[in-house]
């Protein structure tokens, strides 16, 4: 049974017994259906049939509705969507022949046409609305949404306006200006910077009235922010006249002039994000914020969700009506870049959703010389979408009021619905990849349309004054003046001899300064008084007496109050509580997420408790007081790229708040590698930005093979220069305990990388007196407290898990020639401290690093790099391109080899 059979069956099914309903008790079924059957009725009395003749003219009320639902669900395969390019043709069509109806069916009349709110039409009357309403410039895909509620929302509003605009005049005006903004303003860059990079807007200059319409759109709904990401194709058009960034700046930027604070290594022009505060033409304030972007075209979006989510949990907004935000994609990259799935699939999680997300596509049809037809298997850049039940409309970047229509159809879905929504901009690029670039190389033939196809700005002039809605020299005038101001523009950048880079998130880090060398290594009291840690300590250990908790539970909770009793030792998860339940007193929120974080992966944590025979959960941190600050935490979903971007956002828009992202092993950081690397290390020194994530990576030579023992330490330390992040690995539970809170104690901002244990999580050596959590501060080089340093030959420095087992061996051989220095901060090192330490043992003559890592991994090669005061020895597995062996009995005769050359 081919598709249109099958729902010619089941639509005379389904139309059979909603008749049957109807004629039982017409106010039982749903009123469009009441006033369909009531022209059904009407229109059989105004033209009797033969009983013979009955079921045919039903069946023909049937065929009509299939058509009907055809034009919904495949209408945007026969649009006039695409502006360059001849549609590719897909089969079957909708002609009314596939659906058992001919020519001379046109003239007749149904009551199906009471489906479209036109009561009893004829036939071609009905197609002539569907062409409009389904298959003009502007196509959709909705019909595979699952909830009925939706589909029938948007059907309503789409098919009771046709899908067509019906703008005054003054707002064509409104739209005209911005259209002539963004046209303009390419024109004079390519006239004042011939063959400099620019990224070039052109062909997709619909983008600016269309994203001027949602902001509008959305101030009127009540939102106060927007949080724009995109790439690098037509940000500064966006910058110049979406976000108002000063044509003067952006011209001193074209000029290369040096930027004003040294430290900066800055970024190219087209990269960078900018905020700004703007009044909409109705009078409302709202806040615009464009996030900066590297070559990685899709990286930005988690980022700006996570940015979303900060705000709008400041706002206490969970309904996320309060900030939006905006995603503009290529389509190359949104059906090619899998972090848009990971994306989508956050969207509507507890921990990460937003409230809805506009995705504008500008599809240029093209990637960077790749047809799409080579770049995807789907039929749309947009299919994706799908995933989520998303709506998308695919809409002629040529007409201009068609883009705005549907910009503002998306916000109005997005304030009922609170969910993504995507909108395709069918649009082309009128250079190449760049400036520069050729396209006729790849694209000879599209390249030949394009060249003779003409710009928004005239095929919306000429439709405005074949409307009578402008004048010729309205249209100059408006030209005259922004031309103006573009030159005004220019010639002020001349006098400019350095280019400044705004943090453009600067309102939300008043206070926070920025680190240099004097205070980068000092010390911060971070202990806190006995009676509070007693007070936090006994508020998370408690259980409510009237629920019911798994026996294990209970006994994890009562030893973890044994912890801080008079001799007790605190292990690393509890000194973690601690830390946290101490901030969050201290009016900090926590933000914790990641794979299984809510237990911890090796089943340490348990900062979300459940209740037996339940799915209730209790979580102790957010019970220590009335007045303190939220604990969130969030087991994600399994992504790392994603949700670490997201976390990365987050960071920024909370500087005084401890946000953490877990990797269930280390070795998973590497699934954020492109966050890690473009973003986190350098993303102060290219765009004047701090940030205070804390990444935790479980790190330990276990036994358990290459994929659960490193957490790559040396891709880390590689990034580590200008004291750009922290990288440590801690040795005790006290020194997390204080690590954790320095993060905000400092008076600036730092990303923190934690390479945490796994058998120290419960090695009974690893543990820490309640007393070393009530006064002092991190600890970034430990020096050994247990030896005469006069007898001293031999020093080794190292770093987390492998002193317990260096130190063990000493002990069990009486060993008392040679000091343990622990490096607990790998970077930023204090080499000085560390000098000053080891000028303690002047009999030393030996001088190790030693570590678990092979030699070409690890903190090793860095510091070999480092320690350049003394000639230091490096001891580790020998290089490999795996981080680890499989085999357990291998892994510990190299363990044990190590050991023994570090006292040999």
């Amino acid at each position: 049974m081919d598709n249109f059979s099958y729902l010619e069956n089941a639509n005379a099914f389904y139309l059979d017994e909603l008749h049957r309903q109807y004629l039982e008790n017409p106010s039982a079924v749903d009123p469009g259906w009441q006033r369909f059957f009531e022209g059904f009725e009407f229109a059989r009395k105004q033209y009797p049939l033969k009983k013979s003749s009955a079921g045919s003219a039903f069946d023909d009320e049937v065929k009509v509705i299939n058509l009907v639902n055809a034009y919904r669900e495949r209408g945007h395969y026969f649009t006039l969507t695409n502006p360059v390019r001849t549609r590719r043709q897909y089969s079957p069509t909708l002609d009314i022949e596939n659906f058992g109806l001919v020519e001379k069916d046109l003239d007749r009349t149904f009551a199906a046409g009471s489906e479209l709110g036109l009561g009893a039409a004829t036939l071609r009357h009905i197609v002539e609305e569907l062409k409009i309403t389904y298959c003009s410039h502007l196509g959709v895909e909705y019909m595979y949404i699952r909830r009925p509620e939706i589909v029938s929302w948007l059907k309503q509003n789409m098919e009771s306006r046709r899908n067509k605009s019906a703008f005054s005049a003054e707002q064509k005006k409104m739209i005209l200006h911005k259209v002539s903004e963004a046209v303009l303003f390419e024109r004079y860059l390519h006239t004042r910077y011939p063959g400099q990079k620019s990224f070039s807007l052109e062909g997709a200059e619909a983008l600016i009235p269309a994203l001027d319409a949602v902001i509008r759109k959305g101030a009127a709904h009540g939102c106060l922010e927007f949080v724009i990401g995109m790439p690098h194709r037509g940000r500064l058009n966006v910058l110049a006249n979406i976000l108002h960034k000063s044509y003067e700046a952006i011209f001193t930027e074209f000029a290369g002039a040096p930027f004003e604070d040294h430290y900066l290594q800055g970024d190219v022009k087209y990269h960078l994000g900018y905020s700004s505060d703007y009044e909409t033409g109705e009078g409302r304030p709202v806040h615009l914020t464009l996030t900066p972007n590297p070559s990685h075209l899709e990286a930005v979006g988690p980022v700006v969700e996570g940015i979303v989510r900060a705000k709008t949990d400041k706002y206490n907004d969970c309904t996320g009506s309060k900030v939006v935000p905006i995603l503009i994609h290529g389509d190359a990259s949104v059906s090619g870049q899998g972090v848009i799935y990971e994306l989508l699939q956050m969207s509507e999680l507890q921990g990460y959703r937003t409230g809805g997300t506009i995705h504008i596509v500008v599809n240029n049809q093209i990637g960077f010389t790749t047809n799409y037809q080579d770049g995807r298997s789907s039929i749309y850049c947009t299919d994706v979408a799908k995933t989520i039940q998303s709506p998308i409309f695919h809409v002629n970047g040529d007409d201009v009021e068609a883009v705005v229509y549907t910009v503002l159809l998306a916000m109005d879905y997005r304030k009922k619905f609170h969910k993504d929504v995507f909108i395709d901009l069918l649009c082309y690029r009128r250079y190449g990849h760049n400036e520069s670039d050729e396209p006729r190389y790849t694209q000879p033939l599209l390249y030949k349309i394009i060249e003779k196809h003409p710009n928004l700005l005239d095929i919306y002039i000429e439709k405005l004054r074949n409307e009578g809605v402008i004048g010729i020299s309205e249209t100059a005038l408006i030209k005259e003046q922004f031309d103006r101001m573009l030159e005004d523009g220019y010639l002020a950048s001349k006098q400019k001899t350095h280019a400044t880079i705004r943090a453009f998130l600067e309102n939300l880090w008043t206070g926070i300064v920025r680190a240099d060398t004097t205070i980068i290594h000092k010390e911060f009291e971070t202990g806190i008084a006995p009676l509070l840690l007693n007070e936090i300590g006994t508020k998370i250990t408690q259980l409510p007496a009237e629920k019911t908790f798994f026996k294990k539970i209970v006994k994890l909770q009562s030893d973890r109050r044994a912890m801080l009793s008079e001799n007790g030792n605190v292990d690393w998860a509890m000194a973690e509580l601690l830390a946290m339940g101490s901030l969050l007193q201290e009016g900090f929120p926590v933000r914790l997420s990641g794979q299984d974080v809510k237990r911890g992966t090796f089943s340490q944590r348990h900062s979300v408790l459940t209740v037996e025979d339940s799915e209730e959960e209790f979580i102790p941190l957010n019970t220590i007081s009335d007045s303190q600050a939220k604990f969130d935490v969030y087991n994600s979903l399994l992504s790392e790229y994603g949700v670490l971007g997201f976390e990365y956002g987050y960071a920024l828009a909370t500087p005084n708040g401890l946000t953490i992202w877990e990797a269930q092993f280390g070795d998973f950081g590497n699934g954020g590698q492109i966050i890690i690397d473009q973003f986190l290390t350098c993303a102060e020194e290219k765009w004047n930005v701090m940030n205070g994530l804390v990444l935790l990576l479980p790190h330990g030579y276990e036994g358990q093979g290459p994929e659960h023992s490193s957490g790559r330490l040396e891709r880390f330390m590689v990034l580590c220069a200008g004291n750009n992040i922290t990288v440590a690995n801690c040795s005790t539970p006290a020194n997390y305990f204080h690590l954790l809170r320095r993060q905000l104690h400092r008076p600036f901002r730092k990303p923190l990388v934690v390479f945490t244990p796994k058998s120290l999580l419960r090695n009974p050596a690893c543990v820490s007196s309640p007393e070393a959590f009530t006064a002092g501060s991190f600890s970034e080089i430990m020096d050994d407290a247990t030896t005469a340093a006069e007898k001293i030959t031999r020093i080794i420095l190292c770093t987390g898990k492998i002193y317990y087992e260096l130190a063990d061996e000493r002990n069990k051989n009486g060993i008392d020639t040679v000091a343990i220095i622990r490096i607990e901060q790998l970077f930023p090192l204090d080499t000085e401290k560390l000098q000053k330490i080891m000028s303690r043992y002047r009999g030393a003559i030996e001088f190790l690093w030693v570590q678990e890592e092979p030699a070409n991994m690890g903190a090793g090669p860095f510091m070999m790099r480092s320690l350049t005061f003394s000639p230091f020895i490096l001891v580790a597995r020998p290089e490999s391109g795996s981080p680890a062996t499989g085999s357990a009995q291998v892994h510990k005769i190299e363990q044990r080899q190590i050991i023994e050359r570090a006292f040999q």
